[in-house]
This record gives C-alpha cells, structure tokens and sequence, in this order.
C-alpha cells in the first residue's frame, strides 16, 4: 500500500465502524463501544498528523474525514438518547444547528459565492465537548465511576456551545453575504 493513503484509509476505518459502533451500543456492549469509539478517536488523531506532517492531503479525504467524524459522533449520540442515556432535546438541537449550517452553507454556495468551509473556534469547542460528553457517558456505561455533574455539566456545554456556534455561523455567513453583495 502506498503511505499516502493511509490517511484515507483510516477514514475508512472511521467510516466502516460506524455500523459496529452501533450494534455494540444497541446490544448493551458498552465497554467494546468504548473501545471502538476510542480507536475511532485515535485513527482520526492519527491520519489528521500524518496528512498535515508529510502532505499527505487529498480532496477524497478532505471530504470523507470530517464525514467520518460527524457519522460516528451523530450516530453515537442518537444511539445513545434512544437508549435513553442522552436526552432527545440536545440531540434536537444539534440537528437543527446542523441543518442551518448546512442549508446555509448550500444557499451561499450557489447563490452568492463558492464556501471555504472551515470550523469556527466555537464550533471546535462545542465537538469537543460532545466527544467528551459520548466518552463519559460510555465510561459511565462501561461501568467507571463517574461523578453524575461532570455529566450534566458537559450536557450544559453542549447546549451552550451548539446554541452559541449556530449563532455564530449564521453571524459569520451573514456579514459575508452582505459584504459580497456590496461587492458586486
């Protein structure tokens, strides 16, 4: 194989373990969910380091990675909220902020410009605090002492953060549309 498409194929990792990921959950195999959700964690860690040290970068990747990642963390959390470890509310939210962001990003794509998509700061924090919140949930499952704060407190987060980057982008996109429309 060539190493330059190692990156790729960890995506294709991250891509094929979705499906198991969600057996195991819905099977009560939490503790090979969280295995599998950390070797997921770890594959993307990887592949991100070796397409930005050696150059490694390809449009399929820069494509089908962050897909990977919003597949795994979508159907992870909305596995979880069905068995009820989750509530529905947040998962709600994140799907409507989602879809704003990308009926945003379509709309300004064809009919004002093309989209450099790129995350925003907030938009960092607020996966960070959803893989956080998938793992302690899943630790908590796997049987781990968890203190029941720390979740509750990363439920918070992931509202405040979903609310606060929805905005942003919307704010963002906005002030970019109406610059490019003076421009015209």
């Amino acid at each position: 194989m060539n190493l330059r498409l190692l990156p790729n194929a960890l995506t294709v990792f991250r891509l094929v373990a979705v499906i198991p990921l969600v057996i195991l959950l819905l099977a009560g195999y939490f503790k090979e969910a969280l295995i599998l959700a950390f070797a997921a964690g770890v594959s993307d860690l990887v592949d991100g380091y070796l397409a930005r040290r050696f150059g490694w970068i390809t449009h399929w990747g820069g494509v089908f990675d962050p897909l990977a990642d919003k597949l795994l963390l979508v159907s992870s959390t909305v596995t979880l909220a069905y068995l009820g470890h989750l509530p529905w509310w947040l998962i709600g939210l994140i799907v409507v902020r989602d879809l704003i962001i990308v009926g945003g990003g379509f709309y300004y794509h064809y009919r004002i410009a093309p989209v450099k998509a790129a995350p925003t700061w907030l938009s960092k924090y607020n996966t960070l605090f959803l893989i956080v919140l998938v793992v302690i949930v899943l630790l908590r499952l796997s049987g781990f002492a968890v203190y029941p704060w720390i979740e509750t407190a990363l439920v918070w987060a992931v509202t405040l953060t979903t609310i606060g980057s929805g905005i942003h982008y919307v704010w963002i996109w906005s002030i970019k549309a109406r610059n490019a429309k003076t421009a015209d």
